[in-house]
């Protein structure tokens, strides 16, 4: 008996000595796919295989150069090395380079990132005058990459009918020419794209069989790493190579299948019994990540999918406790409740930062939790992306909010001058910087008046420079007029933001639309919280607070003990002790479009079922009452998804499981969702007598009435407990002032003390 055996389960084992023909491996959430991927290479090599007659396919260098190192461990590192693994594209870039010539390529050609194609795209937009406002190059590089990974060269593109009706559809009619002329300059120049790496693969095999064979005969033995991710380029060119020997291991879980965005096809998973219908199953169905509790709970979400292959997963660990479902009443106050349960989990039992992750459904809702996290004192790391003030359009409605706030501020003038489009080059911004530099005066006085001084700008550019600084003037004269919130928004509608945001359909372009929109609401947020506190609310206040939310220069960079906060596409793979799943509410999670296509409603359940086995130990489900969305309040319902769950391994508040159509008290299960060590009445106590409707309807969103029913200001007493719309639920302990300008001092549960303006606050009295 080999050593390395002795460490595998009988269903591993299994997996791992079937070395011929093809073999189907579904491997669920924590089941140790890694170690049957790795020792079934091992495995082969100890059989006397030859170490590049073996290929190994995975998604991440990391997942490659890991498994290389443990393959290392057993048969050694100098024969590991000779393996063929990696990932798709490197792999295949290698075989490239091999075979250039007959493809006409150089062996030294380059590899364009996706900022290269956006600006060669952009060139041919110019070249061809064609409208740059309706011809973006981020999504026209969007459609390009989608038609590469179907294999719709341009000449096919030009007669796919689907594909060019949708074109005309978006006003980019003329996008299989720029396909055309963008591979003929890719050619030309000796370049290919990420997506070209497989596309060209294709070709190479389809147009030379004799090089096809080569690799065919040369690759005894093929295993593919997240089998469920591939899309349709990267499975025929795992079929071709597999045809001879058929000596293939998929390995993949279909219950994590989340990527059909980026192309990836749950077919290819599901219909391998069909390509290869001598192939041998094995299920690896024992979790050794989570709790028994919380992989049971996984099981009773994805049951609900009707499109998977059906496997009993199971965990040997401890029970572990009920996953908690938390009821907040607003986003504001869900971040509050998140960040102190972290705090209090981590002194209870002795966790560190790095245990905790906030998991979320779309990059925007990281802003609340950023902001309550910062208040808290609490260090954590965006993972996968930007912190939320660090996105690049975000900084950009900034950058104008600061010109306005303080004209003065040249860098602010210089990212957004020509932001949106509006034909101010960067020639022309080096000479306004010469000019104020020459004249002694600031960068904005130039602009303001471009005939004032010798710029060597032609009446045209001058014109143009002069239109962006009326822009900016116009918006200066608000800002003794409008709120923060008001400005802001006319700021981001006038300045051509919000409509160039909306321009681009790309996913990455409706992320990003979805952070303006989240920044606005962390605006008017901002507005109504100075103003029942009785402070300013104006723009330069608000970027203030946002300059000291932002600030960094205390952080250690090696410091990796942080509470990591990302979306749950980013965190696939990866495992926490501590799991916080936010926004759980109808039209987050499941997003609304979603939930009008059976499909796509089964991914967003596959995507929820990878958040909650993405926890060891504890795992925390939240939603709030209602958010703001577009500047408004709107009433959120809770998710479907938790109505799904086997309501015996959750632990809800008095008021509620999801039974039916409603929330309604559960026998038995009556304590408390959230703990709080306040000495004040628990939270739940009065949540607990709150009813929430749950409707299938999209949470499109009814917004939250402006008479909400709050008790005038001369009734609100000390002692008193009271409800407000944002902070929940708190208890009045002390009044100032004299009416109509009282002032009261609330402790609320989980958002702490606030010093509220009692003419705007809206308390609602409980008790």
């Amino acid at each position: 008996m080999l050593d390395y055996l002795e460490g595998l389960n009988e269903p591993q084992r299994q997996a791992v000595e079937q070395t011929e023909g093809p073999s189907l491996v579904i491997a669920g959430a924590g089941s140790g796919k890694t170690r049957v991927l790795t020792f079934r290479i091992a495995h082969l090599l100890q059989q006397g295989v030859r170490p590049y007659r073996i290929l190994s396919l995975t998604f991440t260098n990391k997942a490659a150069r890991e498994m290389k190192e443990r393959i290392g461990q057993v048969v050694g590192q100098e024969v590991a090395t000779n393996i063929w693994m990696g990932t798709f594209h490197s792999i295949f870039a290698k075989i490239l380079r091999y075979e250039s010539s007959a493809l006409g390529y150089p062996s030294s050609f380059t590899i364009y990132d996706s900022s290269d194609s956006k600006n060669l795209i952009k060139s041919i937009v110019k070249r061809m005058k064609l409208p740059e406002k309706a011809y973006k190059p981020g999504a026209i590089l969007s459609r390009i990459s989608s038609a590469k990974n179907d294999l719709i060269t341009p000449i096919a593109y030009s007669r796919d009918t689907n594909r060019i009706s949708a074109d005309k559809a978006s006003q980019m009619s003329m996008i299989y020419e720029i396909y055309s002329q963008y591979m003929r300059e890719c050619y030309k120049s000796g370049v290919m794209d990420f997506d070209d790496l497989l596309l060209n693969t294709n070709i190479l095999f389809r147009d030379h069989p004799e090089i096809l064979k080569k690799y065919q005969e040369r690759f005894d033995y093929i295993m593919v790493d997240e089998y469920q991710d591939t899309n349709f380029s990267q499975y025929l060119i795992i079929k071709k190579l597999a045809q001879n020997h058929q000596n293939i291991c998929v390995v993949g879980d279909d219950a994590q299948s989340i990527y059909s965005f980026r192309g990836a096809k749950i077919e290819n998973i599901l219909n391998f019994r069909n390509d290869y219908p001598d192939y041998k199953m094995f299920k690896l169905e024992q979790n050794y990540r989570s709790s028994q509790t919380i992989v049971n709970a996984a099981n009773s979400i994805i049951a609900n999918n009707q499109k998977q292959i059906q496997k009993n997963t199971f965990s040997a660990n401890e029970v572990g406790k009920p996953i908690r479902v938390i009821k907040a009443y607003s986003d504001t106050e869900e971040g509050f409740i998140v960040c102190n349960d972290i705090f209090e989990t981590r002194m209870r039992e002795h966790c560190e930062y790095e245990d905790f992750a906030i998991l979320y459904r779309t990059n925007a809702q990281s802003r609340v939790f950023e902001e309550a996290l910062r208040k808290k004192n609490l260090p954590y790391k965006i993972y996968g992306g930007l912190s939320f003030y660090q996105r690049k359009e975000i900084k950009d409605l900034l950058a104008y909010f600061r010109i306005v706030v303080n004209p003065m501020d040249q860098e602010g003038i210089k990212r957004v001058i020509n932001y949106p489009a509006r034909g101010i080059g960067k020639t022309t911004v080096e000479r306004l910087e010469a000019a104020a530099v020459t004249s002694g005066k600031s960068l904005w006085e130039i602009v303001a008046n471009p005939g004032s001084v010798s710029t060597g700008l032609n009446a045209g550019a001058q014109k143009k420079v002069f239109a962006f600084a009326s822009l900016v003037s116009q918006f200066m004269a608000k800002m003794g007029s409008l709120s923060a919130y008001d400005l802001a928004e006319e700021i981001a509608t006038a300045s051509g933001i919000l409509h160039d945001l909306k321009e681009d359909k790309t996913i990455e372009g409706q992320g990003r639309l979805e952070n303006v929109s989240e920044l606005l609401n962390g605006i008017k947020d901002f507005v109504i919280t100075r103003l029942e506190q009785g402070e300013p609310a104006g723009l330069v206040n608000f970027l203030e607070e946002v300059s000291l939310l932002t600030d960094q220069d205390n952080e250690n960079p090696d410091d990796m003990n942080k509470v990591t906060l990302m979306t749950i596409h980013s965190a696939k793979g990866l495992e926490f002790k501590n799991v916080y799943i936010v926004g759980v509410e109808e039209g987050l999670f499941p997003g609304s479009q979603s939930s009008e296509s059976e499909k796509d409603l089964e991914e967003e359940r596959r995507l929820f079922y990878v958040a909650v086995t993405r926890a060891e130990k504890n795992a925390t489900i939240t939603f709030a009452k209602s958010r703001y969305k577009y500047g408004e309040v709107i009433n959120s319902k809770p998710s479907r998804f938790i109505r799904e769950m086997d309501q015996s391994y959750l632990k809800l508040s008095a008021e509620g499981i999801l039974e039916g159509n409603s929330l309604r008290p559960s026998p038995g299960n009556s304590s408390p969702v959230f703990r709080s060590s306040s000495p004040l009445r628990r939270a739940s106590e009065v949540q607990n007598k709150v009813k929430f409707n749950y409707s299938k309807a999209s949470n499109s969103g009814s917004k939250v009435p402006l008479n909400y029913k709050a008790g005038a200001q001369e009734t609100i007493e000390v002692g008193m407990k009271v409800e407000h719309e944002r902070f929940g639920i708190g208890e009045v302990m002390s009044i100032d002032g004299v009416a109509p300008d009282l002032k009261a001092t609330v402790v609320f549960n989980n958002a702490g003390s606030k010093q509220l303006l009692l003419k705007f606050a809206k308390l609602k009295i409980l008790t």
